[in-house]
């Protein structure tokens, strides 16, 4: 499939990039709906969205050349170009949460209550994003015999990018229509969040044969484990501080 999805001023402008940039659209439009709905200033919100998407963008593409290092210590010149793909979603994620972080101590506000606003569309948006991978012809597993295969380079293969979308679509939906009218403790939208997409990422990771690597470990699938482990952890504890809370 032909990468370009138009061309401007004689500039290419790619599909990956359409798709990512639509991702964040309609997932910074559910996050205003959200933080209005929830009594949280849509100000903030897009002063967040404003701040953290660039920093996530760099984050996400430090990631990745740290992790691909062997190539791009040969080849500098490709360390800055981004429209051919090249985005890491866990370095994207570090970034855009610690930005999150950072602003919600500058202005005073409640970090996991925002936060749980802001994430509501994040899972749609990488839905949308992963099938930027399926354009560029990249986050594809190893050969398959299944029927729902895809064909790359004569080989039919694991769709994992199309993997990734059905389950970030479903963890979407599970936030949207149930975790954030029926949480019960500030932050369960982000812990939830984390900890679903981590259980995902961690089986899909290894059908990929792309995976970013340190030595002989699978960098999403480390990350992933972290995230499960640090998401069950954060959910005991807010779950007992907002009793302890609740109870004085």
């Amino acid at each position: 499939m032909d990468r370009v999805a138009f061309t401007i001023f004689g500039i290419d402008v790619m599909w990956y990039g359409v798709l990512i940039a639509t991702g964040m659209l309609i997932g910074i439009a559910l996050a205003v709906r959200e933080a209005k709905r929830v009594g949280i200033s849509e100000d903030d919100v897009l002063n967040i969205a404003i701040i953290a998407i660039p920093v996530a963008i760099i984050c996400a593409r430090l990631y990745y050349v740290i992790f691909s290092w062997d190539y791009y210590s040969q080849n500098p010149g490709e360390i800055f170009n981004i429209r051919g793909g090249g985005l890491a979603i866990h370095g994207g994620l570090i970034g855009g949460i610690l930005t999150g972080f950072i602003y919600a101590k500058v202005k005073k506000l409640d970090f996991f209550k925002t936060a749980d606003a802001v994430m509501v569309g994040m899972p749609l948006a990488q839905a949308i994003g992963r099938w930027g991978n399926f354009i560029n012809g990249e986050a594809h597993g190893g050969p398959t015999s299944l029927p729902w295969g895809i064909m790359v380079d004569g080989v039919k293969v694991h769709p994992t990018f199309l993997y990734e979308s059905i389950w970030d679509f479903g963890i979407f939906l599970f936030i949207m229509f149930y975790m954030r009218k029926k949480k019960t403790y500030e932050g369960e939208v982000i812990v939830s969040y984390i900890t679903l997409y981590s259980i995902g990422r961690f089986f899909i990771e290894g059908l990929r044969t792309d995976s970013l690597m340190f030595g002989p470990i699978r960098m999403a699938q480390f990350v992933s484990l972290v995230g499960v482990v640090g998401g069950l952890i954060l959910h005991f504890y807010l779950k007992n501080r907002a009793k302890k809370n609740k109870a004085a």
